[in-house]
């Protein structure tokens, strides 16, 4: 028999404090800190000489020098025509859906009136400028350029830019066809082959040319920037995070999976599968209170990583300690563990799968039953595949259109509103020993508010009181 592959965390017959069962979750180690020495000189290379600094770090990480920098719009029309129909018909459906989606989510303008000439009301702004990260690596995602750009546009972002690195087998130094050809579809043009944290350099810094092809200014300087990216990227995106906004640091990606004994072990397995797949430390975790079915789970485990693409990777990534199946003592106690791990992708595979999604407080996004696999979600469910990671899903959202939006309140008082609180206003301001908050108010009404000892007085005859 083979040895199983994934490690076992048993929770059976153990009452658990909140902070032990948070410790008992497993994650992958973030591990920026290393990072950081590599990453801020790259930052501070692209914000002194730009596009010379960024021809550089791809000559050197990417092993190609482009010429053009930024992408030429006919190379971004010209990937769409050589897209291969199916690919682009399966591209279209995802952007179908997921701006049907985003056109639901835009947050609608209101405002509350308090009393007579008192409104305070609340606009949603998009922010103006927005940089979209597109990773490469291990794979290709034109589903991160669709996640990204789709909800941007749907909060009326003015000014989209894309960067992602050079294709590995374009000797111009151009991103991969079907990257360009989503730009193409989604209307994005302004496109850079750029990657890495040069990419975020970039983006937070702006850049100014260096060939006569970059113009004076290669890019201007976002306002916000997202989009998933290694660990490189991730530590670029903490370091900016002070002047420019960022949707969060991802980590490696993770699935939970919550089953009884009325799941299939061989769905399960292949979904555990999916996401490892994706990285040596991608997370992995099923929680059950059936010791058979997770025996059945392992068995398919041993049966099916030999035979998937990538077993070797899939593999490192099931065996490592970022994944586990998590045996408990029922299902409250798998909904309590799920609860603590805080997937960034939690699929229900249970007998009434609807109780326990309402059960769940802390999840990226929710999968139910066993129709509704994390991969729909990667391209086609119309939900965004961009979620918060490493547990930060107890306290963080996943990309839509509220993450390139503001809302900003719009205060409304006219002089009856303010006369109506002008007193109450003073008294609080003099309590917190900022009296000239009181006077700003009070010199709408009385004639000196700085004689304190008439002062009640004036306010009386004002009729403040």
């Amino acid at each position: 028999m083979s040895e199983n592959i994934m490690r076992i965390i048993d929770l059976r017959g153990r009452k658990l404090s909140r902070a032990e069962l948070l410790a008992a979750m497993p994650r992958a180690a973030m591990g920026t800190s290393e990072a950081t020495d590599l990453v801020r000189p790259i930052l501070d290379d692209v914000k002194e000489r730009g596009a010379a600094a960024l021809r550089d770090f791809e000559e050197k990480f990417d092993h190609v020098r482009p010429e053009h920098l930024r992408v030429p719009v006919e190379e971004i029309e010209a990937a769409l025509t050589t897209l291969d129909p199916e690919v682009r018909a399966a591209i279209e459906e995802s952007v179908r859906r997921a701006r049907a989606v985003a056109k639901n989510q835009v947050p609608q303008d209101f405002h509350t009136d308090l009393a007579p000439g008192a409104r305070v009301a609340e606009r949603w702004i998009p922010i103006q400028r927005v940089g979209l990260y597109v990773p490469g690596g291990k794979a290709v995602y034109p589903s991160s350029v669709i996640m990204n750009a789709v909800p941007a546009q749907a909060a009326g972002v003015e000014s989209l830019a894309i960067a992602t690195p050079p294709a590995r087998d374009n000797d111009k130094g151009l991103p991969n066809k079907t990257i360009l050809a989503t730009c193409a579809i989604l209307g994005v043009h302004e496109v850079y082959a750029v990657g890495g944290a040069q990419a975020i350099a970039m983006f937070a810094y702006g850049a100014k040319g260096s060939e006569p092809q970059d113009g004076d200014v290669l890019c201007d300087p976002v306002d916000k920037i997202t989009g998933p990216g290694n660990i490189f990227v991730a530590t670029a995106k903490s370091l900016v995070s002070a002047f420019v906004g960022i949707d969060a640091v991802a980590g490696p990606t993770e699935i939970g999976i919550i089953a009884d004994k009325t799941a299939n072990p061989s769905l399960l397995a292949a979904d555990l599968i999916g996401q490892a797949e994706h990285d040596e430390l991608a997370g992995s975790v099923l929680f059950t209170d059936d010791p058979e079915l997770a025996d059945k789970v392992q068995e398919n485990l041993n049966y099916r990583v030999p035979k998937t693409e990538h077993a070797e990777r899939v593999h490192t990534s099931l065996s490592g300690t970022q994944s586990a199946i998590v045996l408990t003592d029922g299902l409250d106690q798998s909904i309590d563990a799920a609860n603590a791990y805080a997937a960034e992708h939690l699929e229900i595979q249970t007998a009434d799968a609807d109780a326990v999604v309402k059960r769940i407080k802390n999840a990226g996004a929710i999968f139910r039953g066993p129709y509704s696999p994390v991969p729909l979600g990667d391209y086609m469910s119309g939900s965004n595949h961009v979620l918060p990671t490493g547990g930060t899903a107890r306290f963080a959202a996943g990309l839509g259109v509220h993450t390139f939006m503001k809302p900003v309140e719009v205060i409304e008082y006219d002089e009856e509103g303010l006369k109506a609180l002008a007193a109450r206003i003073n008294a609080f301001a003099v309590s917190e020993d900022l009296p000239a908050h009181g006077e700003c108010v009070l010199s709408r009404f009385v004639k000196d508010p700085y004689d304190k000892a008439t002062l009640r007085e004036q306010e009386a005859e004002a009729g403040l009181r």
